[in-house]
Formats: C-alpha cells, structure tokens, sequence
C-alpha cells in the first residue's frame, strides 16, 4: 500500500508540528524552510507566552484550538524537558469601562472553558503589588515557554521518524496537477500527493504561486519590544495585561516576566516596510507598495488613524513607550527600560479592511493554505496541525 505523501512549506512551529504529527501517522514527510534554521522569523520572535484563550469568539477555531492547545503544549513541554511555567497572567481594568468590558471578558472566558476568577484591586495587589488597578481578571492556566526550543525538539522527533527536512530550501515554482504537486526549491525538487502551505509571512504569495487566489492578504506589522533593567524587575512578578479595546486592532502594551527573569514590555503595533522588517531601516519596495496600494490596507489605516499616529510615535519614542506601561505600572519610568528587539506578524486583512479574527485555511485541490495563523497560533501549533491533517482526510 502506498504511503500518503506530503510537502510543508515553512519551517516555524505549525509547519514542524504538522510534520511532525503526519511522520507519526506514517506519511512521507519533506518539509521546506527558506532561512538556515528553525523558527527564524514569527515563533522565535514572539512573547513565549503559553495563551489560555479568553479572548476569542466561543466556538471560533481560536477558541477551541487554543484551549486544547494550552493542555497540550504544556504536557509536550513536560514530556521532552522544554523549559516552561505556569504562573498564570492578570487582565487589568483602570476604571469603570474597562471594568465593563472586563466583565464582559470573563463571560467569554467561562464560555470558552478556560479558568479564571475576578478579583478586586486589593486582591490583584497581592499578586502584583505594583499595580495601578480597579478590578482584575486572573486567568490560572497562562504560561511562558521557549517555542524556539519546541520547534527544534519537533523537528528532531519528525527526522527521527523519517522525515526529511530541508534547510535553505526556498521555494521557486509549484505545480499542482492530477497526479499530485511538484515544488521545485532550487537545490532541488518535492513530488507528493500533498501540499501544505505554513509560509506564515509570504503564505498569500506562496498559495498565488501553488494558482490558488488568497482569501486575505498578508500586511506584515512589527511589535517591537522593551525590557526592564536588571535592577526594576521586581515591580514585576509575573504577566500583566490590559483589557483588550475591542474598537481597536491590536491588544496594546503588555508585560511579561520571561523563562529567565527577564520582564519585557510590549508590544506595540506598526507597519512594516519589509515582511521581515524587524527595524525601521529594513525596507522591501515590493512589499510597501503591496501594504500600501492594498485597498483592504487602505480602508483600515482609515478606520484606524489616530491609533496608528500614536503606535508610530510610540515607536520612536523610550517616554511614550514608557508611559503606556505605567498605565499599568505607574512605578515604570523611562530610565528603567532599554530596547530588546522585536517581531514581525503576518496579519491577514480582507479586501474590505477587515483584520481576519480566526485562523484562516484555505482548500485547494491537493492543497492547504494556512493564511492566517497569529497569536495564539504557538500555543495551538500541536492542535492545528491535527486539525490541517483532518481537514485533508489523513488524521482523526
């Protein structure tokens, strides 16, 4: 009997756990990864934050993907000795409307399963005693890990069940017929019955290369993050966020007390100029102008003018960066923060401006499209890749 055969492309935590997953299963495994190593771009440079999942829609893929996927990555990370902890975060609310939104959060928490309790502001202080707070929700089973250190333990357990992985492999051309998919990748060249498309960043372009039209296009925003100096870590304990607005795109500054001490702080949200532009100065022609004559681009920068001013100020500015943290710390100056680098996430808008709330996999023939897989796409990397080989007919 033939084995089923499959091409990943992209070597982050989904695509090595999809591949890991499908050489469990017996599948003829190739994975493709453009950089020299695993994890080079969305998973190793975002928080290491394990996501509890009270955020999302009940019912949505986030919502149950993230909820399976909290217990699963933290018995993974158990299993294969991968540093972790969970120390569980606060969602804190200044004031009384964003005590009524968090009221409305821990409704959408309990429907989603996932454990919490309000608490008031003297009983957040116990846990931060730093904090500026009129209510808090404590959501138990948030953690922190290393996904870096989870990618390559994936990728040597799909290697060493046959799988072969490629490095340095930039895809080049797709051919998707009748008798199955060819990707020619420069060095060389893939054949199988199936290919799925984890490119993250470049994922639209990638499914317009397999001549699939993408459902969302890919606008790449930079999170860009400080941490505290050794010697103010202690006016934080653990992780600490703000209730979300949900009139705006992005969740806003937050802190977080990291696997080796150290607390980062952010991040904050900007465009982009290039889709691996970790700074300022990294700038790719084709990919501003695709951002920005994108009328789906177009319609959001609209909706969201003042925010996006005062996310680029933000950007160049240590005092405003600084003040956003101590709307939650007031004790956070700006001489007690330097910069620690940032990441780049490949956000997916509709045509229409509309930023895409869910996971988005988008179905060909012969093909998956992952075209949309942000936070809490870590933390669900193990259940989504279950859920991607379902959807092909080949796990359950």
């Amino acid at each position: 009997m033939m084995r089923t055969s499959v091409t990943i492309i992209g070597g982050g935590i989904l695509g090595l756990a999809i591949a890991e997953r499908a050489s469990r299963r017996g599948m003829t495994v190739t994975l493709l990864e453009k950089e020299n190593t695993w994890a080079a771009h969305q998973t190793g440079h975002n928080s290491g934050v394990i996501h509890a999942g009270p955020y999302y829609a009940p019912g949505s893929l986030k919502a149950r993907l993230c909820a399976a996927g909290n217990r699963s990555m933290v018995d993974f990370a158990r299993e294969h000795g991968i540093d972790h902890a969970v120390g569980g975060k606060l969602i804190v609310a200044v004031g009384a409307a964003e005590e009524a939104r968090l009221d409305v959060l821990h409704d959408r928490a309990r429907a989603n399963g996932v454990p919490v309790r309000l608490l008031s502001a003297d009983q957040a202080r116990e846990i931060e005693p730093h904090l500026n707070v009129s209510r808090a929700l404590r959501v138990e089973s948030t953690g922190i890990i290393d996904y870096a250190q989870v990618s390559r333990r994936l990728a040597e357990l799909a290697t060493a069940r046959g799988a072969e992985l490629i490095l340095n492999a930039r895809v080049q051309s797709i051919a998707v017929s009748g008798g199955g998919v060819t990707v020619d990748y420069g060095t060389g060249r893939s054949r199988s019955d199936l290919l799925i498309n984890c490119a993250g960043l470049h994922a639209d372009r990638v499914a317009a290369m397999a001549g699939v039209v993408p459902q969302v296009r890919i606008v790449p925003f930079r999170g860009e993050y400080y941490e505290l100096v050794p010697g103010r870590r202690a006016l934080v304990n653990g992780l600490i966020y703000p209730v979300p607005d949900p009139a705006l795109p992005f969740l806003g500054v937050h802190l977080t007390r990291m696997i080796d001490g150290t607390v980062h702080a952010g991040p904050n949200a900007v465009l982009a100029l290039a889709r691996e532009g970790y700074d300022w100065k990294s700038v790719s022609l084709r990919d501003a102008f695709e951002s920005l004559s994108y009328p789906g681009f177009l319609r959001m920068a609209r909706r969201n003018l003042g925010t996006g001013a005062e996310e680029v100020a933000r950007s160049f500015s240590r005092r405003l960066f600084a003040r956003s943290l101590a709307r939650l710390v007031p004790a956070i100056r700006p001489s007690d923060i330097v910069r620690s680098g940032s990441g780049v996430r490949a956000q997916a808008v509709h045509a229409d401006g509309t930023l895409a709330d869910d996971f988005v996999i988008q179905r060909a023939d012969r093909q998956l499209h992952v075209l949309n897989a942000p936070s809490p796409a870590a933390t669900s990397s193990l259940e989504i890749a279950g859920h991607i080989l379902l959807l092909a007919g080949l796990d359950g």
